[in-house]
C-alpha cells in the first residue's frame, strides 16, 4: 500500500511538474512543451536553460515547495512525535515528490539547474550555519547574574549587536542560556525570550551577510558585503522601538508582580562573571574574516557540468570546516556539556533545508522568467517597495525567510533585468533600484521573528526554552499574544517612514 501511494505521489508530482492544467494566458498544448523540453536539453548556456526553463515549468511545479513548509508548519504542532522521529523521511518525500519527474521532463536542464542550487547555495549556507553553531556553542558564560530591566534590556542590545557579527544562530546560542538563568528566579519571563527572539534571532542579524541566512544568499549572489549596512536606519528604529517596549513591560512585571508575590524576590548569591572557551572568539573572528575574503577575493572560477563556481567560495567553505573542526579539537567537552551542546538543531535545519532548496527551483526559476512565467502576477502585485516589504515578509513569517528572500530577490531581478545575466542584473539593482533591495532584505530578515517558523534559530530558542522549564507559548499563542500586537504594528510604522 506504502509503494502504490508512493508511486501515485510521484505520478502526480510528474503531471504537476510537466504540464497540469493548461494555462490560457500562456496558450501552451502539449506538443509544444514537449518541444519546449527537447529544446532545453540541447541549450548550451547556462543564463538561457535557466530563462526557458522559467518560461515552461507549470506554476503547479511549487504545490511540493509548498508541501514541505506547511508540514514544517503543521506537523510539530499536530503530530510532534511522528515529526520528531521521522521528519528526515518527509523533506525526502517532498524533494522526490519534485526532483524524480523534473529530472525525467527536462533531463539536463533540470540537473543544471538542481546542482546550481545546491553547490551555490545550499552547501555554503549549510556550512555557514554550522561552523557558527560549531564554534559558539564553545563559549559559556558562568557566574550569576540577576535579571532586572536594566540587566534584561542589556543583554537583548548585546546580542542584537551581536547578531550581524556572528549570525543570528551564534549570537542566539551564545546568550540564550545566560539569558535564562539570569531569569531562573522569575516567575514571567516568557516576555524574555519572545523579545529574545525578536531581536536577538532575527533584526539584529540585519547588517552584514553573517548576520542571518537571507542575506548570505543574497551575497552569494552578488550583494557586496558591506552593501547591507543601508540597512542601519530601519534597524535602530526598530530596535530601538522594541527594546523601550521590552524594558517597559519588563519592568512593569518586575515591580508590579515579581516584588509584590509572596516572599518578594528570592536572594541569589551573586557569582563572579566569567567567560569559558574564549579562544572561540578567535574562531569566530576567523569565521568572519573567511566570508569577508570571499567578497573581496577574486581569484578565478572553475566550471563543474557548466556552472561556474568561484575559487574564493571554496576556499572559504574550507576554512569554515577546519576553523569549526579546531573548535571542536581544541574546546574542552565540559564547556559543551555544561552548554548542553547538542547536534540535533542544526541536523534538522540542514535536513529540511535540503529538501526546501530542492523543492524552491520552480519558483526561483519561473521568477526569473519575469513576465514570461507562471509568477507574472507576483510581479504585477509587487509594484513598489512597500509591496516587496510586506509581501516578502508575510511570506518569511511562515515560509522561512531565506528562501522566500531567494524568490523575491529572483522576482526583482525578472521585474526590472529580465534577459540579463544575473551580476549584471545585481549590480543595476543595487545601482539603480536599490530602495527595492532594501524592502526585500528588511522584510526577509525582520518578519522572521513574526511566527516561530520564520527564521531557523526560533525554534532553538524555543525549545532551550522550555527545557529549562519556560513554558513557551504555542504557535498561534505566540502570533496571536506578541506578534500581532507588538510586530505588525511597528512594520507599519517602518513602512510609512521608510517605504
Amino acid at each position: 500500500m506504502r509503494k502504490k501511494l508512493i508511486c501515485l505521489l510521484l505520478g502526480t508530482g510528474a503531471w504537476l511538474v510537466h504540464g497540469g492544467p493548461a494555462v490560457a494566458s500562456q496558450g501552451t498544448d502539449a506538443a509544444e512543451k514537449a518541444a519546449a523540453a527537447e529544446a532545453l536539453g540541447k541549450a548550451a548556456a547556462s543564463q538561457e536553460l535557466g530563462q526557458e526553463l522559467g518560461r515552461v515549468l507549470p506554476l503547479w511545479a511549487v504545490i511540493p515547495f509548498a508541501g514541505i513548509l506547511l508540514s514544517i508548519a503543521l506537523f510539530p504542532l499536530f503530530a510532534k512525535h511522528f515529526w520528531h522521529r521521522h521528519y528526515p523521511k518527509v523533506s525526502l518525500f517532498w524533494a522526490l515528490v519534485f526532483a524524480v519527474p523534473f529530472l525525467a521532463a527536462y533531463r539536463e536542464a533540470a540537473l543544471k539547474a538542481i546542482l546550481h542550487i545546491y553547490l551555490i547555495d545550499y552547501i555554503p549556507f549549510i556550512i555557514l550555519l554550522w561552523g557558527l553553531y560549531t564554534v559558539s556553542g564553545g563559549i559559556i558564560v558562568r557566574g550569576t547574574m540577576r535579571g532586572t530591566p536594566m540587566l534584561n534590556t542589556a543583554l537583548l542590545a548585546f546580542g542584537t549587536f551581536l547578531a550581524s557579527w556572528i549570525g543570528t544562530t551564534g549570537a542566539s546560542m551564545l546568550l540564550i542560556r545566560p539569558v535564562l538563568r539570569a531569569n531562573a528566579h522569575r516567575k514571567k519571563k516568557v516576555h524574555v525570550v519572545v523579545f529574545f527572539i525578536f531581536l536577538v534571532s532575527n533584526i539584529g542579524g540585519s547588517l552584514t551577510p553573517l548576520g542571518d541566512p537571507p542575506l548570505f544568499l543574497g551575497f552569494l549572489h552578488g550583494v557586496p558585503f558591506f552593501w547591507t549596512f543601508t540597512l542601519w536606519p530601519q534597524m535602530l528604529f526598530v530596535s530601538a522601538l522594541l527594546l523601550l517596549i521590552f524594558y517597559w513591560l519588563d519592568g512593569f512585571y518586575y515591580f508590579q508582580v515579581e516584588k509584590k508575590r509572596k516572599g518578594g524576590l528570592p536572594d541569589i548569591e551573586h557569582d563572579r562573571i566569567k567567560i569559558d572557551g574564549l579562544r572561540n572568539l578567535l574562531f569566530l573572528a576567523g569565521i568572519v574574516g573567511m566570508v569577508l575574503m570571499s567578497g573581496v577575493w577574486r581569484p578565478g572560477s572553475v566550471e563543474v557540468y557548466g556552472i561556474h563556481l568561484e575559487v574564493q567560495a571554496f576556499v572559504r567553505d574550507a576554512m569554515i570546516i577546519f576553523i569549526g573542526l579546531l573548535s571542536l579539537a581544541f574546546t574542552p567537552a565540559s564547556i559543551r556539556k555544561d552548554n548542553k551542546f547538542d547536534w540535533e538543531p542544526i541536523r534538522e535545519v540542514g535536513i529540511l533545508f535540503a529538501g526546501i532548496f530542492m523543492t524552491i527551483i520552480p519558483a526561483i526559476e519561473i521568477l526569473k522568467a519575469g513576465s514570461e512565467g507562471h509568477l507574472a502576477f507576483l510581479l504585477r502585485a509587487a509594484r513598489d517597495p512597500a509591496h516587496y516589504f510586506w509581501l516578502t515578509g508575510g511570506l518569511s513569517s511562515f515560509l522561512d525567510n531565506a528562501p522566500t528572500y531567494l524568490t523575491f530577490f529572483n522576482s526583482a531581478l525578472g521585474r526590472f533585468y529580465s534577459g540579463l545575466a544575473e551580476p549584471s542584473a545585481v549590480s543595476l539593482l543595487i545601482r539603480e533600484k536599490a530602495i527595492f533591495l532594501e524592502a526585500i532584505s528588511a522584510g526577509a530578515v525582520f518578519m522572521g521573528a513574526t511566527t516561530y517558523i520564520g527564521n531557523a534559530p526560533n525554534f532553538m530558542v524555543k525549545s532551550i526554552a522550555e527545557e529549562s522549564g519556560v513554558s513557551m507559548p504555542s504557535f498561534f499563542g505566540y502570533m496571536v499574544k506578541y506578534s500581532l500586537i507588538i510586530l505588525v504594528p511597528t512594520f507599519l510604522l517602518v513602512t510609512i517612514l521608510f517605504y
